[in-house]
């Protein structure tokens, strides 16, 4: 079994792994001997690299993350970056659709905050409680808002999620490490990938302040579709594109004024490079 640095990458090479070199030097990093051999054969397995080593890097930081936890994505720093620059001041953040919480551990790193996260998997909730006790935060455990404190309502600055949004039908040609170690759940966003998009957008103003924004990444074809559902929740809304990271992140504003037409500013549908 390969136990060098060269013998690893040429296993992980040989089994599809694109970055194989990088994640070798990982995996030596991680463990040694018998360890070692079981983490290889794991990653040769299709498993995600992630799960493996116990951490995700997002943001610079270090984010856990557990077997069955959907794994953050590269181009999500791209939301991020869009509800920090959006914030003035100390602002309340919800994270939905937690997964590890890497999203709202990420704008408390890069600002003052009052973090709360929820997520629907059991899984999840413990290993995000873990990343975001790092910076003070709260997790529950629910559907969406359900299990969120009244006490909230109408508060929240920033509210950022990662929804599911891969056509139900999609699924089957997603990459093995997702498609068969990620939970269906994660990752299913119905018949258009919308569904809980959809469901995020209708509940967002009970709990945004006015001038909150809603943040949410979905794809370039679905953008259109995205505002939509915003514009229905009464939101106004816009988009942002980063071509090099291929990332597209629909951002609402909720105000007075939002659900009659006007909105902030910005032209709906403007790109940012």
């Amino acid at each position: 079994m390969p136990a060098t640095h060269a013998q690893i990458t040429a296993t992980l090479r040989a089994a599809g792994c694109v970055f194989a070199e990088d994640e070798a030097a990982l995996l030596l990093d991680a463990a040694a001997g018998d360890d070692l051999v079981r983490m290889v054969e794991r990653r040769v397995a299709g498993e995600p690299l992630e799960v493996i080593v116990g951490w995700a890097e997002f943001c610079g930081l270090r984010i856990e993350i557990d077997p069955g936890v959907f794994v953050p994505r590269r181009r999500t720093e791209v939301l991020v970056r869009e509800a920090a620059r959006l914030a003035d001041g100390p602002v309340v953040v919800l994270d939905l659709c937690c997964g590890s919480g890497a999203l709202g551990v990420a704008l408390a790193h890069l600002l003052p905050v009052e973090l709360y996260a929820a997520d629907v998997e059991p899984a999840a909730v413990r290993c995000a409680r873990r990343n975001v006790a790092t910076v003070g935060g709260q997790v529950f455990e629910g559907n969406l808002d359900e299990p969120l404190p009244a006490s909230l309502r109408g508060r929240v600055d920033l509210l950022v999620a990662n929804v599911p949004y891969v056509p139900t039908d999609d699924i089957a040609m997603m990459p093995p490490e997702a498609r068969d170690h990620e939970p269906r759940v994660t990752l299913d966003g119905g018949a258009d990938g919308l569904d809980v998009l959809r469901r995020v957008a209708a509940v967002a103003p009970r709990w945004l302040a006015p001038g909150g924004h809603l943040l949410v990444e979905t794809s370039e074809a679905q953008a259109n579709a995205a505002m939509e559902a915003f514009t229905a929740g009464g939101l106004a809304a816009r988009v942002v594109v980063d071509e090099d990271a291929g990332a597209t992140v629909v951002v609402g504003t909720w105000s007075t004024t939002a659900g009659s037409g006007r909105d902030d500013g910005t032209r709906a549908g403007t790109s940012v490079r």
